[in-house]
């Protein structure tokens, strides 16, 4: 079998501002009909980078190419990809048709051509029938869909998301990137996606970069991100986790004076941080688990209970999925967990 081709390659890229080193020999691949989200808190880096496979942003050192070749000093307009802004950047004046075909037109296609690739477009996103509309009589979730379409309609190499779904209430942010991540899937789309929601890169990402103070902190699909990261930084970021500072100790960690059983993973004995999942501890009756506690906070969210127990490894946050029966507030109470379904990291 062929190694995959490659999309878009970033090759030990810096970019510095003045005496600021915004991005610090950066490195990845992205394959090509690869959906790779560059992830991370504000200003780490990730939408600079982001600006610099785009040429909106010249590089300081380092090489980035796309499909092979060596754009590192093209201009935005010939590097064949396209950007879809956070914003949406569509013309309010101008009708959803004429959004669409503005691009083609612009680099001289034929208006007749222009507006049969457009409404191609158009159709491929669920848009047929509101070619004539304004962009303000569309919804969040529609004007999303005609700023990919007039990206698109130039059949570019690469496809770039800069926080694409901020402006869209909770609900229909779940409904767009599922979207996107079948539009990308259907069309084989080489995208690099930018964007600071950890539950976003999880669910549209074949591959997902976290970037930390200008520096790639960890890389990899999202299930090897979330069940193994490299660090407390990842596993505090990517989803919720409780991190306990404490002794290892063979197959026993101890903090505040409770030991409980885990498995090592190969960490050595000694201070580490024991990082477990909200959903990973199960909340049961006083004395039937080896972390005895006491129900500080207590919610109730339709799917799931989620508790805020107050332990000697401090304040601990759990999900529980049995939601029929809500525990009291202040009842004593233990926690257990699955010695395999922590994280250990040695400190």
């Amino acid at each position: 079998m062929k190694p995959p081709q490659d999309g878009v390659v970033f090759d030990r890229v810096s970019k510095r501002y003045g005496d600021v080193l915004a991005v610090d020999d950066v490195s990845f691949r992205v394959a090509k009909g690869e959906l790779v989200t560059l992830l991370g808190p504000s200003g780490c880096g990730k939408t600079t980078t982001l600006r610099m496979v785009a040429g909106l942003e010249p590089v300081s050192e380092g090489r980035v190419l796309i499909e092979t070749t060596d754009v590192t000093l093209r201009a935005a307009n010939e590097r064949d990809v396209s950007m879809v802004f956070q914003s949406y950047a569509l013309f309010p004046h101008m009708s959803v048709l004429e959004n669409v075909c503005y691009g083609p037109l612009s680099m001289g296609t034929d208006k007749a051509k222009a507006r049969e690739i457009a409404h191609a477009k158009l159709r491929t996103l669920g848009l047929a029938g509101m070619e004539s509309r304004l962009p303000s009589e569309l919804s969040g979730g529609q004007q999303q869909r005609v700023a990919v379409a007039r990206s698109l309609v130039l059949e570019p190499k690469v496809l770039l998301f800069d926080e694409p779904l901020s402006n869209l209430d909770a609900k229909l942010r779940r409904r767009v990137r599922q979207e996107i991540r079948e539009l990308q899937q259907e069309l084989e789309l080489t995208v690099l996606y930018v964007t600071h929601d950890q539950e976003e890169a999880l669910a549209v990402s074949d591959h997902i970069i976290v970037m930390d103070r200008g520096k790639i902190a960890q890389q990899g699909t999202p299930r090897e991100l979330y069940e193994a990261p490299a660090s407390r930084f990842l596993a505090d970021f990517i989803g919720d986790a409780n991190l306990i500072d404490g002794e290892l100790s063979g197959g026993a960690f101890s903090a505040g004076g409770v030991s409980a059983p885990v498995h090592s993973g190969g960490t050595a004995s000694g201070p580490a941080t024991l990082a477990v999942r909200p959903h990973r501890l199960k909340i049961v009756d006083a004395g039937r688990g080896p972390i005895p506690g006491s129900c500080k906070r207590a919610a109730y969210l339709g799917s799931r209970n989620e508790y805020v127990v107050a332990t000697a490894w401090g304040e601990l946050l759990v999900f529980d999925d049995d939601a029929n029966d809500l525990r009291a507030r202040d009842s004593a109470c233990a926690l257990d967990f699955d010695p395999g379904a922590v994280i250990l990291l040695a400190r």
